[in-house]
């Protein structure tokens, strides 16, 4: 087996697309999965709309069509959990829960998870009307009536994002202030259609196949209220899978490693690569040109 060229670790968009680029540069590289199924988030994801030329598709096909595409270039891939990744002299060692593999390049593509707010009806309409992504999932409620949970600035930008194409939103905060800058709740209070809930917390989510209606309740009158809505965006934060690498190269205070374009973090040879680095937009299509640009300037590093 000997030393790798390069090591991906993950397999949602932004490692495939690394493996894909790889494998046309003929490294000698391999990908770890802790799942042999693919695609990250992105296979929880009921309907993908904004991916360039097949529009409509679901999550877990795209997920397999991106593996399948990474199947037809001979691909290997490791299905490990990864337990540790460390670097001396240049060379990276990556222990897995049966494995120890060392490579020259590693690029970290372990992704992002959202928060989520643990109340009935969450998991059960992830997916049917229950996102955490208004900018991927927006279109799909336009004219129809929504509402946004939080009350940062992910919360502001997709009450914003969304009144330009929904009928009504409802922007319901557990507390009567905003973490969200000035600015933003500024510029929110001034559209007609969102609607500011405050002191208020979602208790449930409800409906047949879809979404339908939510149940709230003021934390001060500890009264309880029922909205009918379409959807429902969860905007309670994301947190970067960064574990294994945080004590290996620099990361912002929210954990997402520190990384440009160029996807090059502060360790030499580690690249970051996805939802998992410093950006302002995570998207599909986005992780994927992490992986293009990490595999790029991996074999720029290597020589």
């Amino acid at each position: 087996m000997g030393i790798y060229d390069l090591l991906i670790i993950g397999s949602g968009p932004a490692g495939l697309a690394a493996a894909i680029y790889a494998a046309r540069a003929e490294l000698n590289f391999a990908i770890i999965e802790r799942s042999s199924v693919s695609g990250g988030q992105v296979q929880s994801t009921y309907e993908v709309d904004n991916y360039p030329g097949i529009p409509g598709v679901s999550g877990s096909e795209l997920s397999e069509k991106m593996r399948e595409h990474c199947e037809r270039l001979n691909v290997p891939f490791l299905t490990e959990s990864v337990a540790s990744v460390s670097e001396a002299d240049g060379i990276f060692t990556i222990t897995t829960d049966s494995n120890t593999y060392q490579a020259r390049t590693v690029i970290a593509a372990t992704g992002a998870t959202h928060r989520k707010l643990t109340c009935k009806g969450e998991e059960e309409f992830a997916g049917m009307g229950v996102s955490y992504c208004a900018t991927c999932d927006g279109a799909f409620f336009k004219k129809r009536t929504v509402a946004v949970v939080g009350g940062g600035d992910v919360a502001f930008e997709d009450a914003i994002y969304l009144s330009k194409l929904a009928k009504k939103v409802y922007l319901i905060h557990r507390r009567d202030s905003y973490r969200a800058a000035a600015t933003l709740i500024s510029q929110a209070k001034a559209i007609e259609n969102i609607e500011f809930i405050t002191d208020t917390v979602l208790e449930s989510i409800e409906g047949s196949d879809m979404v339908e209606k939510i149940n709230i309740k003021n934390v001060k009158s500890q009264e309880s209220f029922e909205l009918a809505v379409d959807g429902v965006f969860i905007a309670a934060g994301i947190t970067p899978e960064n574990d294994l690498f945080t004590t290996l190269a620099d990361h912002d205070a929210n954990g997402y490693l520190i990384a440009n374009e160029d996807c090059a973090t502060s360790r030499p040879g580690l690249f970051a690569a996805g939802d998992l680095r410093t950006k302002p937009l995570r998207q599909i299509i986005t992780a994927a040109a992490d992986g293009a640009n990490a595999v790029t300037s991996a074999i720029r590093y290597l020589g």
